[in-house]
């Protein structure tokens, strides 16, 4: 996989799984990944895990980012949709067909954005009538792509979402099973 550059957007009360299992499986696969802190370098999860960011988002340069990560969480997915500069990087990004990846609760910044208009989509239970009057149709998958737009369901997709963006990013398939069978991955 040629080395590729990911925000994760990083605000208070992130869903702690959502952040790190992305961070992890695409730094092992070599890709060039930063935290990012929305409010400051210290980012408080929602279940009280601290993290330290790797730059605060003002510092972020994010016309580099092939991909920008966004973990559910609440109140965390509400600060990063009430961010207007997130917002404003969020429709570049997708205007220029990069990656714009929402798992979670997180879809609602991606509505908020105006980046959910067609396809598919899936969120935490609840995000069924986000997009519906868009011209999106939920649904109970894992994850879904559609175009350069990934959304996945919850905490417990956390890994499944990292493969849909390791795989958009050019991550083969048979370099995500090596990495699987590296982490032991079983399959049952």
């Amino acid at each position: 996989m040629k080395k590729q550059n990911v925000v994760i957007v990083l605000a208070d009360g992130f869903e702690e799984i959502e952040a790190l299992t992305p961070m992890d499986v695409l730094r092992r696969l070599g890709c060039d990944v930063c935290l990012a802190g929305l409010s400051g370098e210290m980012v408080q999860g929602a279940h009280g895990l601290c993290v330290k960011a790797d730059k605060r988002f003002e510092e972020v340069n994010f016309s580099s980012a092939d991909a920008i990560v966004l973990p559910g969480g609440l109140p965390g997915a509400v600060n990063l949709r009430n961010h207007s500069g997130l917002r404003k990087e969020l429709q570049k990004a997708a205007a220029e067909g990069r990656i714009t990846a929402a798992i979670c609760a997180a879809p609602i910044v991606l509505q908020d954005a105006g980046l959910l208009k067609y396809g598919f989509y899936t969120g935490y239970p609840g995000s069924e009538k986000l997009a519906e009057s868009a011209g999106m149709h939920y649904t109970e998958s894992l994850t879904e792509r559609t175009g350069s737009i990934i959304t996945a369901k919850g905490p417990g997709a956390a890994f499944a979402f990292s493969r849909e963006i390791a795989l958009a990013l050019g991550c083969s398939e048979s370099e995500f099973s090596l990495l699987e069978k590296a982490m032991i991955m079983e399959k049952e």
